[in-house]
């Protein structure tokens, strides 16, 4: 007879491919049906943080709903960190856990659905007779409001038997958001008006823009202004002309490209939260530019923004095309007298910086010049991040996943690629990770060398420190004993675990990447590439930071 985890599991894979997660007493019976009852696929993973990382990285490089599992007590306090990341960034994820029996609250047991909410994910909990109707609105939950979801099973009601497996309705979701009333309606209206006599129009896109598949969209709404365009890190690629696009707005973005940035006269925003990263620290637009954000949130998510329209990006796109082919308006012509191409240019260092270690900036150009045009770019939290994001551009933003920056973690890379290799099992996964992250995440470098293999490649930026906090500490005359690290060599840890590392000293060594990325996926093992790189040469991204701590 079913038993209560065998609901949980078959109604849970109706709507989810892969589950990732570690075994424990409370999630054994919910794996055992997974793994007997079901088509959706299991992935073991070293450590519970790193079973909602890999969800994370899952659902970002595929759109589609994420699903974890860890056991409770200590199980699920591990997931903390994870969790709150996936939620401050957005992301729909199921995750089923065991948790204290009915009868009460045993030793190890813990508060899970005030910590739950604490991160802000709320709780589901199941019980013997609506186990399949509570997973379904689980689901809904998550998919609604995309934000992680706890589905619980209680260690009593585990293998309660609970009957057949009832069809679980399909989930409820709402359609996409399109602005409601006259008011919303008149601004829109008055926001056409605007962009029809604007002279330098400017576009931003966010990740949110790509949720709503708005690119499409977004690029008509470009060719009827003549607008310029510009994303955030997490919306690269949203734009199917790239050569009127300006790159990543903010501390990423090439310094050339951010003082046109600063000549629009009005930019709109689509499905950005404007951090003050994107913002750089609110000098990213001249003050006499007028800002229009578009987003589905509440209320407008920046001071400097002067208008605001609640929609989905995709939907009020469509309806701004519309408006301006009902004025007759005709573009503006910026784009057209702007050369983009020459405002790209990055410093590119020099070989070695003034310590004898390498310069990252030169590292990164040379990585960048040997990577296979097919990669899967996925970021842990560091100083490091600027490197990967100024010189490794992406096609898209499901192909630039940076896990840890919505909630200012580190030590979430290794776990992101299973993730990311599962959801786009023909690309190259490439992590980029430092020394102080690499080492919290390093139970799940061999869950990365498994599920990757030869799709897999490690870039860890070895400086010896905790580069952010030499940056914005050190410099401030703080002891920097603390923010040190001990000389570690990440390819020989790479190896242990059945991967191919090597140490690069000079750019010289760099060329086994080239080699490597020329190699048969089949063959060939996942590749560490461990860079001795200097702390000497700060991101412009954190000289930002520097700037406005000092």
């Amino acid at each position: 007879m079913p038993t209560v985890s065998t609901h949980v599991a078959i109604t849970l894979a109706a709507h989810v491919d892969h589950v990732f997660g570690l075994m424990g007493n409370g999630n054994a019976w919910f794996l055992d049906a997974l793994e007997r009852r079901t088509t959706a696929t299991f992935t073991a993973v070293r450590h519970e943080a790193g079973a909602v990382v890999a969800a994370d990285a899952y659902h970002r490089a595929s759109g589609r709903l994420a699903a974890a599992t860890a056991t409770y007590g200590a199980g699920f306090t591990n997931t903390l960190t994870a969790l709150a990341e996936a939620v401050q960034a957005r992301v729909p994820l199921v995750l089923v856990v065991g948790d204290e029996p009915t009868s009460g609250r045993r030793p190890w047991d813990v508060d899970q659905i005030a910590l739950a909410s604490a991160v802000g994910a709320r709780t589901y909990t199941v019980g013997r007779m609506d186990a399949a109707a509570t997973t379904v609105i689980a689901v809904e939950h998550a998919l609604t409001y995309r934000v992680p979801t706890i589905l619980a099973i209680p260690y009593d009601v585990a293998t309660v038997e609970a009957g057949p497996v009832p069809t679980a309705p399909h989930p409820r979701l709402p359609a996409p958001l399109a602005p409601q009333g006259p008011f919303a309606q008149a601004a829109l209206r008055e926001l056409a008006v605007a962009l029809a006599s604007a002279k330098r129009p400017l576009l931003l896109a966010g990740r949110g823009a790509w949720v709503s598949g708005a690119g499409e969209a977004l690029g008509a709404l470009a060719d009827a202004t003549g607008a310029l365009t510009a994303t955030t890190a997490l919306g690269r690629g949203v734009f199917p002309a790239t050569e009127y696009d300006l790159g990543v707005s903010g501390g990423f973005g090439a310094e050339g490209a951010m003082q046109l940035v600063r000549e629009a006269d009005l930019a709109v925003v689509f499905g950005a939260g404007l951090n003050q990263f994107t913002m750089r620290f609110g000098e990213l637009f001249a003050p006499g530019t007028r800002i229009v954000q578009v987003d589905v949130a509440p209320a407008a998510t920046h001071p400097h923004v002067s208008g605001f329209i609640r929609g989905d990006a995709a939907v009020v796109a469509r309806q701004l095309v519309a408006a301006l082919d009902s004025l007759g308006a005709q573009p503006s012509g910026w784009r057209e007298s702007v050369d983009v191409e020459g405002l790209h240019e990055r410093e590119l260092g020099d070989e070695l910086a003034a310590d004898g270690r390498l310069d990252p900036r030169a590292v990164a150009h040379r990585i960048g010049e040997l990577l296979p045009e097919d990669r899967v770019v996925v970021s842990d939290g560091g100083h490091f991040i600027g490197w990967a994001n100024m010189y490794w551009p992406v096609a898209s933003p499901d192909r630039m996943m940076m896990v840890g920056t919505a909630y200012q973690s580190i030590g979430l890379g290794f776990p992101s690629v299973p993730g990311a290799a599962l959801a786009k099992p023909d690309s190259t996964v490439v992590l980029t990770t430092g020394d102080g992250g690499g080492l919290m995440a390093l139970a799940d470098l061999e869950s990365a060398v498994r599920v990757a293999g030869g799709r897999g490649l490690a870039v860890v930026w070895n400086d010896g420190a905790y580069g952010a906090e030499v940056n914005l500490y050190g410099l401030k005359g703080l002891a920097e004993g603390p923010m040190l690290i001990s000389d570690v060599d990440f390819a020989a840890l790479a190896e242990a675990v059945g991967a191919e590392g090597v140490v690069v000293r000079r750019l010289a060594d760099l060329d086994r990447l080239g080699r490597w990325a020329g190699e048969d996926p089949a063959t060939r093992s996942f590749l560490l590439l461990d860079c001795r790189v200097s702390t000497t040469v700060i991101a412009p991204y954190q000289q930002e930071i520097i700037r406005i701590n000092s």
